[in-house]
């Protein structure tokens, strides 16, 4: 274990694993560990809504005895993980940021945390989020806001900003995220580790106590991933959240591990996007990514692919439209006046669709893209391409003015367009600037994770791990 860092809470889920199995220490002494981290920077970070010191400290012991019985240990024996607030955990709350859904109490456990805590990881927290899940700065009336461990000023993502947050600052080893526009993505980038947005039906969903079914687009463009401080433990986690559960319907048995080379030769690049400008840090980002795949011997090159700023308006409607009749009732009840606001600025942005007609051209039109977009991977098989056009963001950003607000929705355009296409995306953290993190997202064809995460490990490499001050 050369090279480990004495701090047990700094441990990367491998290293955890490694550990357990091997009966140089228990999982009961990570656990203390993790937790009384948790207890050190959780009062200033506010990332855990829910810290689980109790439970996880009497599920570690339950694993230790386990192991010392001759019981065979699970491909996470011993890893301290988070769950974010809007998956179900049996007989806890899933309040989703709002007061009003604090009573909800899960009747079972959502199909992603069965996988993690089948495989024996230990629960230590559950992760904020803003209302509905829905924003860039992870902030709400109930649980207040989230700090990035690298700048108070800064938001440290959203929505799965509390799970970036923790896992950043050393908060559990995996961290539990969702996005259906960024979700996974954005928290990875402002809080300068590495995470997935796994191609639709990889990992299975489903929330046993939501009131009704999700909308359909919805469903294409949502996927559950995780979060964690190195590539593999992105790997690690996400061979165990892709366990078959059957109810989720979308859910795909695809192999995680796909036919060779997982590194291709030729790599794509979209390093100019007419529109959307790009911020220098965003623009060094890609840059330092390029750099990097061509000293490792790839041939790196312009890739073209459908209009991006077509996409993600395309993108942005049939999503609204999917809220507009689910979530906008829900937010008029519930949410704040603030969050009111903010989906009335966004459906001014890109208006939900009303005519039966066009919502049905503009499904066909995404059938269209997905084609041309299969199509350029098979050239090219891996793309880099920036995530958010704008850099990282201030916190409260976007709750500034309408003209600000639309200015960071459609720089998300990158990012939300691999969601309406159902690809697979990491988020590979490429360095700092200006003392920030920065980082590109790592697209591949459906199910191919794995080029993702290669490609994602071949920068890790080169550019090392990203610590924030907070856990130096």
């Amino acid at each position: 274990m050369g090279g480990r860092d004495d701090r047990m809470w700094a441990w990367t889920a491998t290293e955890v694993v490694a550990a357990t199995t091997s009966g140089e220490v228990r999982c009961s002494e990570v656990a203390d560990a993790v937790l009384g981290r948790i207890a050190e920077v959780n009062p200033k970070l506010n990332a855990v809504t829910l810290e689980l010191g109790e439970s996880a400290a009497a599920r570690a012991t339950a694993l230790d005895e386990a192991f010392a019985r001759g019981e065979r240990p699970g491909p996470l024996h011993g890893v301290p993980i988070t769950i974010k607030d809007n998956v179900d955990v049996i007989g806890q709350r899933t309040p989703n940021g709002l007061p009003g859904l604090m009573g909800v109490v899960a009747p079972a456990d959502s199909p992603l945390t069965a996988n993690l805590l089948g495989a024996g990881a230990v629960l230590v927290g559950r992760t904020n989020t803003p209302e509905f899940s829905m924003r860039i700065t992870t902030d709400n009336p109930l649980f207040g806001l989230t700090l990035n461990p690298w700048a108070d000023g800064i938001s440290c993502g959203g929505s799965s900003g509390g799970a970036g947050s923790a896992i950043a600052a050393g908060m559990g080893a995996i961290a539990h995220g969702n996005d259906i526009a960024g979700s996974v993505r954005v928290p990875s980038l402002h809080c300068g580790v590495p995470g997935i947005k796994p191609s639709q039906g990889r990992v299975p969903a489903f929330v046993p106590s939501a009131a009704s079914e999700r909308a359909t687009v919805s469903q294409l463009m949502s996927a559950q991933g995780p979060l964690a401080r190195s590539v593999a433990d992105v790997r690690l986690g996400l061979r165990v959240m892709a366990g078959r559960d059957v109810r989720d319907p979308f859910w795909v048995p695809a192999p995680l591990d796909g036919p060779e080379p997982v590194l291709p030769r030729r790599i794509g690049v979209i390093d100019e996007i007419p529109g959307l400008p790009f911020d220098p840090s965003v623009a060094a980002a890609v840059a330092t990514a390029v750099r990097v795949l061509t000293d490792a011997g790839h041939e790196v090159e312009r890739i073209v692919v459908p209009d991006i700023v077509g996409t993600g308006f395309l993108a942005s409607r049939l999503l609204f439209t999917d809220m507009a009749h689910h979530m906008i009732p829900v937010a008029e009840r519930l949410g704040s006046e603030r969050v009111q606001w903010y989906f009335r600025s966004l459906f001014a942005l890109a208006p939900p669709i009303t005519d039966v007609g066009e919502y049905v051209d503009l499904l066909a039109a995404r059938s269209t893209a997905v084609r041309q977009w299969l199509a350029a991977l098979e050239e090219l098989p891996v793309v880099i391409a920036p995530l958010l056009t704008r850099g990282v963001l201030e916190v409260g950003e976007d709750f500034r003015d309408d003209e600000t607000l639309h200015g960071i929705w459609t720089s998300l355009y990158p990012s939300i367009t691999v969601n309406l296409m159902g690809l697979p995306s990491a988020l590979a953290p490429t360095g700092l600037h200006d003392g920030l993190p920065c980082g590109v997202q790592v697209i591949a064809g459906r199910y191919r994770e794995d080029r993702c995460l290669a490609v994602a490990e071949v920068i890790e490499a080169a550019v090392g791990r990203l610590v924030p001050p907070m856990s130096r």
